[in-house]
């Protein structure tokens, strides 16, 4: 008697998380393929992975102009692009922010603060918030790095540029770096993934 109550209770508490409740996306895990996009870049093209015939990959980086965490990595950013562009891992830079709650991260703004600093690399708007979601970006910055294969693009790191976003010179782990110099000599990636040290994604509340 006491085993059927159990099962009903069970089956009631199973029946009630299946239908009230809605699964949670995460975004992608090291491992998950990445799916393209077409974003609108600041000289008004539209841009998606599929664009790179030549690419090996992607450094993908959730960026913005706002945020103090993003703009003590710019340089580093377009240092990263200017290494590895020419090698086959171009840097894919996105701005998640909804500029209407933050103005600063407008394309306008995008535009200026692209120029002013002599970004080497496509800066794209996520209108409309549809992809940070997908690849459960939370930060800027926030870097996903991506890999070419046979079944796509293939996540092989998730996480922060480096472990020092106060001091370049401070550094002693290159994450990136790292990672795309594993993937360039046929080596497994040591750290995958890291934690994201940045400014909250801004979206409407």
């Amino acid at each position: 008697m006491k085993t059927l109550k159990l099962l009903s209770l069970l089956s009631f508490a199973f029946l009630l998380t299946a239908f009230s409740s809605q699964p949670i996306s995460e975004g992608y895990k090291v491992g998950d393929i990445a799916t393209d996009f077409s974003l609108e870049n600041i000289d008004g093209k539209m841009v998606s992975l599929s664009d790179y015939k030549d690419a090996k990959g992607f450094i993908v980086i959730f960026t913005c102009n706002t945020c103090p965490y993003a703009v003590a990595y710019e340089d580093r950013i377009i240092a990263l692009d200017k290494k590895y562009a020419s090698k086959g891992y171009p840097v894919i830079a996105i701005m998640p922010n909804d500029p209407e709650v933050q103005p600063g991260d407008s394309m306008e703004a995008m535009k200026t603060r692209a120029k002013a600093k002599g970004f080497t690399f496509p800066y794209l708007m996520d209108e409309g918030q549809n992809i940070y979601p997908q690849y459960g970006a939370t930060k800027t910055p926030h870097v996903y790095l991506l890999q070419k294969t046979k079944k796509g693009n293939e996540v092989k790191y998730i996480g922060a540029i480096d472990d020092n976003y106060k001091d370049a010179n401070a550094v002693t782990e290159r994450y990136v770096e790292n990672a795309v110099d594993a993937l360039l000599n046929g080596k497994e990636i040591e750290t995958t993934e890291t934690r994201a040290i940045g400014c909250t994604i801004k979206v409407k509340r």
